[in-house]
C-alpha cells in the first residue's frame, strides 16, 4: 500500500493542493487500490481514467496508483492527475499489483508477469491483442480478466462497444475525406457540389457506425446505401435515422454492382462470435474501380473484407489492386481525450458500483450482465467465445463462484 507521495507533499508545500488529499484514509472492505499503467503500445493514446475521475473515486475511498506519463498522449498531465489524489510512479511493478488494473489494451506477456493472484484487469479483449499463451499465462496465476467488448448494461446493451462505435462512426467521413481528397486520380470531394455528380458511399452493417456515418452523409447531401443481413436491424436503423435510406440485404445480388460504383465503402458489421465474417472477398475487391477507399472498421475482429490487414495511425493505408485500405483498430485514438472522457465515465461508474458491493469479486453476485465481461476466472476461460478463439476448455463462471460460496 502506497503511503504519501512525495509529489503530493511538494504540492501541498506550495499551497495548490490540500493535505487531506496528500494521503489515501478511507481503508475499508470496500476500497479498491487501482492501477493505471501507461500503455505499452506506441499507436495507443487513450487512458481509462480522467483526472476527474481520479478525483471522484479518491473521494468514495479509493486509491489511484498511475504510472508517470500515462496520460500524456491523451492530454493529461500527472499534476493533474495528482492534484486529483493519484500517486504517480516510475515503479511499473508497484501499478500492475493493484487489486484492479484498467488499461485500454490486453496486457502483453511481460505485464501479465508482473501481476500476482487474485488481481483483476479491465481491458480489450480483441483478438489481435491476446494469443493462447497469454490466456494460459493469466489463468496460472488465477487473475481475473474482464473484456471492454464483453461487459453488459442491464439492458443486455454493450456500452464500451456502443461509446467507441459512435466515435468511430463520427471520425469516417473526415478520414474519408482526407483520404479521398489526397487521392493520385485527382482527389474527390466527399461532399455535394452543385451539378456534380456526388460521391457514392457503401455502408455494411446498421449497428452504431453505420448511424453515425449515414447521419453525417445525409447532412453533406450524400445518398449512401446500407446493406445488412438482418432486415429487422434495417428496420431499426431507418427509424432511429428518420430520414429515408436505402437499405437492402447483403444477400442480394445488387451488392457487387453497388460496390463497383462506389467511392467508399465502410465495413462496420460485428458479430457476436467475436469474429467478424468475411463478406467481401478478394475477387470483389480486385474488380473495384481503381481510387476506392476501403475502410474496414471491425478489423479488430477480423474484418469484413478478404484484402484487409491490420494497420496502426503511424501507417494508415495500404493499397491491394488499386484500391486504398484503411485497416485502423483503434480510430477512437485519433481523438484521445474525448475517447478518454468517454471510457471513464463507464468505468468510473463500473468501480463505485464495485465498491458499493464490497469488491470486484461480490459484483459478480449482483448480474448475469457483469458476469459476461470476464473471459477469465480462478484459472479457467469462463466467455465461450474466448475459449473457440482460443482452443480453450470453457467453464460456467456461476458454478465457480457456487464453489467457492
Amino acid at each position: 500500500m502506497s503511503t504519501i507521495n512525495p509529489f503530493h507533499e511538494l504540492l501541498a508545500q506550495q499551497g495548490i493542493m490540500p493535505k487531506e488529499a496528500m494521503s489515501w484514509t478511507k481503508q475499508n472492505a470496500k476500497s479498491i487500490q487501482i492501477g493505471l499503467p501507461k500503455e505499452s503500445s506506441t499507436y495507443e493514446n487513450r487512458i481509462s481514467l480522467s483526472p476527474q475521475a481520479v478525483q471522484l473515486l479518491v473521494a468514495n475511498g479509493h486509491e489511484l496508483i498511475m504510472e508517470r506519463g500515462a496520460a500524456d498522449r491523451a492530454g493529461f498531465s500527472d499534476a493533474d492527475y495528482l492534484l486529483a489524489g493519484a500517486s504517480v510512479t516510475d515503479q511499473i511493478q508497484e501499478v500492475w499489483q493493484c487489486g484492479l488494473v484498467l488499461k485500454i489494451n490486453a496486457p502483453t506477456i511481460e505485464e501479465i508477469s508482473y501481476m500476482k493472484p487474485g488481481q483483476a484487469f479491465v481491458a480489450s479483449a480483441a483478438k489481435y491483442q491476446l494469443s493462447a499463451e497469454a490466456i494460459d499465462q493469466i489463468n496460472a496465476k488465477k487473475v481475473m480478466a474482464i473484456g471492454l467488448e464483453y461487459v453488459e448494461d442491464n439492458g443486455g446493451g454493450l456500452p464500451f462497444v456502443k461509446s467507441m462505435a459512435e466515435i468511430a462512426g463520427q471520425m469516417v467521413m473526415p478520414i474519408a475525406s482526407q483520404i479521398l481528397s489526397a487521392s493520385q486520380g485527382g482527389g474527390i470531394l466527399v461532399g455535394n457540389v452543385t451539378g456534380v455528380s456526388p460521391c457514392r458511399i457503401v455502408l455494411l452493417g446498421s449497428g452504431n457506425v453505420v448511424e453515425q456515418v449515414a447521419r453525417a452523409a445525409w447532412h453533406a447531401g450524400i445518398q449512401v446505401q446500407v446493406f445488412d443481413k438482418d432486415i429487422y436491424k434495417l428496420q431499426r436503423l431507418k427509424q432511429s435515422l428518420g430520414f429515408p435510406l436505402v437499405t437492402q440485404v447483403i444477400d442480394s445480388e445488387n451488392l457487387p454492382n453497388a460496390l463497383k460504383e462506389a467511392n467508399l465503402i465502410v465495413g462496420a458489421l460485428r458479430s457476436d462470435s467475436g469474429v467478424t465474417p468475411c463478406i467481401i472477398t478478394e475477387e470483389m475487391v480486385s474488380k473495384l474501380k481503381p481510387g476506392t477507399l476501403i475502410m474496414d472498421v471491425c478489423i479488430d475482429q477480423g474484418g469484413c473484407f478478404e484484402t484487409s490487414e491490420l494497420s496502426h495511425l503511424g501507417k494508415p493505408t495500404f493499397t491491394k489492386y488499386g484500391i486504398t485500405h484503411y485497416c485502423v483498430p483503434n480510430i477512437p485514438s485519433l481523438v484521445a481525450q474525448t475517447a478518454s472522457l468517454a471510457m471513464s465515465n463507464l468505468l468510473t461508474s463500473f468501480i463505485l458500483k464495485a465498491g458499493k458491493t464490497g469488491g470486484i469479486e461480490e459484483m459478480l453476485w449482483q448480474g448475469k450482465s457483469f458476469m459476461k465481461g470476464i473471459y477469465c476466472y480462478q484459472g479457467h476461460v469462463t466467455n465461450g467465445h474466448m475459449g473457440k478463439l482460443f482452443k480453450k476448455a470453457v467453464k460456467d463462471i456461476q458454478l465457480l463462484l457456487l464453489s467457492r460460496s
